[in-house]
């Protein structure tokens, strides 16, 4: 059983189950709200599927690529919340979960996702189709573009505003039980943050 969490674009939070699927899933879609809502989302869907932490195996947490503050914060979340429930981390890429929401829905063939990047820009991946287990096979990307620039025009394409925190967790359960490869363990920011550190304290002259 994981705590699935994804703030690469909305904020979503799930807890699923190998057998069972989805138990639970709760979503913000403000983008701007992610640190104000994550730590209640968690709890509601921990108490929406009447889990306790205990029974958590793993906590997943979307990798991107998403916007530098919004996805940190969940990152940062399921990384804090992992630690205190002594369960590892599972990354996951967050373009995934929209990719096996497609082809999980009879989607089929050739397939590009597409989300809000901000800065009149949008990241992207491109997937091939899904693969015999019904996880999506990634072709290109993820990459960052501005709107007419986009890669792979051909590709059904599919824009979405927020990444399923249950999808996520079910591909980290997928994975798991058929041996296969997680994800790194490094977000996907695709480009520097908006602000950035000091280079110290300037010199004044008289």
């Amino acid at each position: 059983m994981l705590l699935a969490i994804d703030t690469s674009s909305g904020t979503s939070v799930a807890v699923v189950d190998r057998d069972a699927g989805v138990l639970s899933e709760v979503v913000e879609a403000d983008t701007m709200r992610h640190a104000e809502v994550v730590g209640t989302l968690i709890r509601e869907a921990l108490d929406i599927a009447g889990v306790p932490v205990s029974a958590l195996s793993g906590v997943v947490a979307g990798m991107g690529p998403g916007p530098f503050t919004g996805l940190r914060v969940g990152i940062a979340a399921a990384k804090a919340f992992a630690v205190g429930a002594g369960r590892p981390l599972v990354p996951v890429v967050s373009h995934d979960a929209i990719a096996a929401e497609h082809f999980g829905s009879g989607g089929s063939g050739p397939l590009l996702v597409v989300t809000d990047a901000r800065r009149r820009e949008r990241y992207w991946t491109a997937y091939s189709g899904p693969d015999e287990l019904g996880l999506p096979v990634r072709l290109d990307g993820p990459g960052l573009a501005k709107p007419d620039q986009l890669p792979h025009a051909e590709f059904v394409r599919v824009d979405a505003d927020v990444v399923s925190a249950g999808r996520l967790g079910m591909i980290a359960e997928v994975r798991f039980a058929n041996k296969r490869p997680f994800d790194p363990d490094e977000p996907l920011y695709l480009r520097s943050p908006d602000v950035t550190l000091s280079a110290g304290p300037k010199r004044v002259s008289a």
